[in-house]
């Protein structure tokens, strides 16, 4: 694949700010555990625990890149040396289900219905991730039928996830204090609208033509996707626990 140096540089510049926003979300979260009650900041950690392990998997994504490139060449034939975009999928595979007991632990719900909702949507993530995965390393002259199938099929758990958490989020509602319902509504909206970044990218290397272009599109919209799921989610949940601590008698240290 050959990139010319405008396209090689915003991937190469995307990849970085992917990078350092994680590791600054990180030690964001985790210096402001004690900005809210014992009782939320499992959520914190959850939060901290997606960003590093994403920042991890984009330190190597960036290293991959490097070593793929030569001369605005990225190989993607699958050798030695090729850009390897499973570092993705093992990000996914781990952060995905973090990010779902995040949301639970942040809602305070009582235990058998926390049990239950991680006992749903944890396998369904697993699922969702593992069938995404055929699909977007297709090659050869039957790959665009292999990535619509594994994209229909990846698609059924990613659908029933968003249900689920749409109509739990929205029961939970009724039990917020005073200002945090609007706030955990508006979670729901950027949940869907987070997420639905990646079938989008995952789209492009469907209609794409192995292009420059296709690449470029396809690792800038998971990229900005990541940013947006994990970093500006997880600063969600870190306001939304401030705010259930405030309301629940926690004084404010500003």
């Amino acid at each position: 694949m050959q990139l010319d140096s405008n396209q090689w540089n915003l991937v190469y510049n995307v990849f970085s700010f992917g990078l350092i926003s994680m590791l600054a979300c990180t030690i964001y979260t985790l210096v402001s555990q004690h900005r809210v009650l014992p009782k939320y900041r499992n959520a914190l950690v959850m939060s901290s625990m997606v960003t590093f392990i994403a920042g991890y998997h984009y330190l190597r994504i960036f290293d991959s890149f490097k070593h793929a490139s030569e001369g605005g060449k990225v190989l993607l034939d699958g050798s030695q040396n090729a850009f390897n975009e499973a570092y993705r999928y093992v990000d996914w595979l781990l952060t995905v289900p973090l990010l779902l007991v995040e949301v639970i632990a942040v809602l305070a719900l009582t235990r058998e219905v926390s049990r239950s909702l991680i006992m749903r949507l944890v396998p369904a993530s697993a699922a969702m991730i593992a069938l995404g995965y055929p699909g977007e390393i297709a090659t050869g002259a039957d790959a665009q039928n292999t990535q619509v199938l594994y994209g229909v099929l990846s698609t059924i758990p990613f659908l029933y996830i968003l249900y689920v958490l749409f109509v739990e989020l929205s029961k939970s509602l009724d039990r917020q204090p005073a200002g945090v319902a609007e706030t955990v509504g508006r979670l729901r909206l950027l949940l869907i609208a987070t997420w639905g970044v990646y079938p989008i990218a995952y789209i492009f290397n469907i209609v794409g033509d192995a292009s420059a272009s296709s690449f470029v599109t396809v690792q800038v919209g998971y990229t900005l996707a990541d940013i947006l799921a994990k970093c500006v989610f997880g600063l969600t949940i870190l306001k939304i626990a401030r705010m259930k601590s405030m309301a629940e008698g926690m004084k404010d240290d500003h």
